[in-house]
C-alpha cells in the first residue's frame, strides 16, 4: 500500500488550520498550502496563530510543484472553483482528493473537473473561531473527520480508505469510517442549514441547542424539511433530533455556529449552499420549505446591513 508523503492544502480557514496544526508536524515542507498572489505573501510573512502557537508554513504559488499524493480543499464553497484552478498542477493520476466542505455538492464540483476515480467522500466535524490571523478550537474536543467510499464495509476497506487512515493515525487526526457517507453528509447538512442558520438569525451559540426549549424547537422544524428532501432521495436520516443533540454537547458551549461568526464579523455567508440549496431541492423533489425560505431572507437582510445596503439602518 503506497504511504501518503505529500498532501496539497487549500484553505487555511476553522478546516484547513486544523489539517495544518495535525499535518506540519509530521511532514514538514511536505505539506503544501496552495495560495497564490498577496495571500500567498501574508501567508508567508503572517503564518497562522494556532490555538496561541504561531505557524508557518510551505507556500507553493498555483501552477508550481509536482502531483501530491494527497489534495485538500478546505476553502469555502464560495472559493471553491478557483480552488480547482489553483491546484490543477498538484493533481495526477494517483493523487488522493478530499473536499470536506459544508453543504452536499462539493464532491460533484470537484468530479466534473477531476473526475470521480480518486475523489473520498469527507465531512469534517469542528467548532473552530477565526478572527484575523487566529484560529482557535479545542485540541482535547472530539473533532473528527468522517470519510470513506460511498459506502464502506468495516472487514474490507478499500486500499483508498486504508492509505488515508494510515496518514491520520500518524497525524493524529480523529475520523470515523461511516458505512454510509451520503448519510453522514446529510445529516451534517441539516445540522447546518438548521442549526447554522437559526443561530445566526438569533445569535446563539452552540449552548442554545438542548437548554433553551424555544431553541431547540427551531432546529427541529428547520432539519426536518431537509429530512424529508434526503428521504425523498433514499437517504434515510432517523432520529436526528435526539442523535445529533449528543454531537452538539460535545462543543464548547460559548462557541458560535460558523454563519453567525461570518455575519458578526462582517462576511459573506454560506446561505445560497444551505437554505439556498434546501429550497431549490425542495422544489425539485416536491418538499415545502417556508423555514428555510424564511431563513434565506433573513440572513440575506443581515449581509445586507453588514454591507451598509439597508436604509436607515
Amino acid at each position: 500500500m503506497k504511504e501518503i508523503k505529500t498532501v496539497a492544502l487549500v484553505g487555511l480557514g476553522a478546516i484547513g488550520a486544523y489539517f495544518a496544526d495535525r499535518l506540519q508536524p509530521v511532514l514538514g515542507d511536505d505539506l503544501r498550502v496552495i495560495a497564490g498572489g498577496a495571500r500567498a505573501e501574508r501567508i508567508r510573512r503572517e503564518g497562522l496563530v494556532i490555538n496561541g502557537k504561531q505557524e508557518y508554513y510551505h507556500v507553493v504559488e498555483p501552477g508550481e510543484g509536482e502531483p501530491a499524493d494527497l489534495v485538500i480543499f478546505a476553502t469555502k464553497m464560495s472559493g471553491l472553483q478557483q480552488a480547482i484552478k489553483d491546484v490543477r498542477a498538484q493533481i495526477g493520476p494517483e493523487t488522493l482528493i478530499l473536499s470536506p466542505l459544508n453543504g452536499v455538492e462539493s464532491e460533484e464540483v470537484v468530479a466534473k473537473t477531476y473526475g470521480w476515480e480518486n475523489i473520498v467522500y469527507s465531512l469534517m466535524r469542528i467548532s473552530s473561531v477565526k478572527v484575523g490571523n487566529t484560529v482557535s478550537f479545542d485540541p482535547n474536543a472530539a473533532f473528527y473527520v468522517e470519510y470513506g467510499e460511498k459506502k464502506n464495509d468495516p472487514a474490507n476497506l478499500s486500499e483508498r480508505v486504508l492509505r488515508l487512515k494510515a496518514l491520520f493515525d500518524g497525524a493524529g487526526i480523529r475520523y470515523q469510517i461511516r458505512p454510509d457517507m451520503l448519510l453522514a453528509i446529510w445529516e451534517k447538512f441539516a445540522c447546518n442549514v438548521s442549526e447554522n442558520q437559526v443561530a445566526a438569525v438569533l445569535d446563539l451559540p452552540y449552548g442554545a441547542w438542548g437548554s433553551c426549549e424555544d431553541a431547540e424547537a427551531l432546529r427541529i422544524m428547520v432539519a426536518a424539511e431537509v429530512i424529508e428532501i434526503a428521504q425523498k432521495k433514499g437517504i434515510p436520516i432517523e432520529n436526528y433530533a435526539r442523535d445529533h443533540l449528543d454531537v452538539i454537547k460535545a462543543v464548547p458551549p460559548r462557541n458560535k455556529p460558523s454563519t453567525l461568526q461570518d455575519i458578526l464579523a462582517g462576511r459573506k455567508t454560506e446561505v445560497d449552499i444551505f437554505a439556498g440549496a434546501v429550497i431549490r431541492l425542495g422544489k425539485e423533489y416536491g418538499v415545502p420549505t417556508p423555514y428555510n425560505e424564511f431563513l434565506y431572507h433573513a440572513i440575506r437582510v443581515l449581509e445586507a446591513k453588514n454591507a451598509g445596503t439597508v436604509e436607515g439602518v
